[in-house]
């Protein structure tokens, strides 16, 4: 299910065949009704050009949306993923982040209408399983990347990959000395998996990233390498808010759900630059609207 908000169904294309696919364009917040074993609930813009540009409709799929899900998948006795995100630790105080900590978030910040959601999405998560019994668990998203991506997405790899082979200039919001960790997408599809089948996961909460922590200068400078592109960096104002360190503490889901990231940023990487290179020459022009 997948309103499309800022999404494409071409990414689904592959899978319309399969005989244990079907795809139903629909917004979680209104009223439908299914039949399931599991739900995974990763319906939210993330991208911060995609939350700016629809902030309601990212506050209410996080927060009526979740309810929602969560009523419906009671009612199947199914159990429940919800897919919240680094972002609700905020700015942090205490690095590297464990699920322990509580977060540094300003409720009325630029960010809030995405990381605030995301926030009262765990709480209705936490109460459905202390209410109900309900078989619940919540994931910390950190920094993903991969194929698929919008050419327009606004985060960083995207914008970095795109800007090196069109041998235009990587914006940098900074200095370059904010930390970023990122996790290959197929690693991150395998802890999803695992956190919501893995035997007693239930009522948990796990951070999924890559613990690799790296300044945002060097994937920069890693990226133009990769991409063997002349592209230079260049320095622009700070970001209102932008968090200065993002580095995940794993442990529990190593311990849990024997779960790390297997793909080296540098393999990962050089398969998201082979997509988007053949993306840009199947769409000509399709970075104009960027200003690139």
């Amino acid at each position: 299910m997948d309103n499309l908000i800022t999404g494409s169904e071409r990414n689904i294309a592959p899978l319309r065949a399969h005989p244990r696919f079907a795809f139903k364009r629909q917004d979680v917040i209104e009223p439908f009704e299914f039949a399931a074993d599991a739900v995974f609930h990763l319906a939210s813009p993330a991208s911060p050009i995609g939350y700016w540009a629809h902030p309601f409709e990212t506050i209410r799929v996080n927060s009526e949306g979740t309810m929602r899900l969560l009523e419906t998948a009671r009612h199947c006795d199914a159990r429940f993923l919800m897919a919240s995100t680094s972002e609700a630790y905020g700015d942090p105080h205490e690095h590297p982040q464990r699920e322990s900590y509580w977060g540094n978030v300003n409720t009325t910040g630029p960010r809030a209408c995405y990381d605030e959601s995301k926030r009262l999405g765990e709480t209705i998560t936490a109460e459905f399983r202390r209410q109900y019994g309900m078989d619940t668990r919540i994931v910390r998203i950190f920094n993903t990347y991969g194929p698929q991506s919008q050419l327009r997405d606004g985060r960083m790899i995207p914008n970095f990959v795109t800007a090196a082979l069109t041998d235009t200039f990587l914006s940098i919001h900074g200095d370059g000395t904010q930390t970023r960790s990122i996790c290959y997408v197929d690693d991150l599809v395998d802890g999803l998996v695992r956190a919501m089948f893995t035997p007693g996961t239930a009522g948990e909460i796990f951070n999924l990233g890559n613990p690799r922590e790296q300044t945002v200068l060097e994937w920069a400078e890693l990226i133009i390498r990769l991409c063997g592109s002349s592209a230079t960096v260049r320095f622009e104002a700070k970001r209102a808010e932008d968090p200065a360190r993002r580095q995940p503490v794993i442990e529990k889901a190593r311990r849990m759900l024997g779960w790390e990231p297997r793909v080296a940023p540098e393999a990962g990487l050089a398969r998201t630059i082979e997509w988007f290179r053949a993306e840009l020459e199947r769409v000509p022009g399709s970075l104009s609207a960027t200003g690139r």
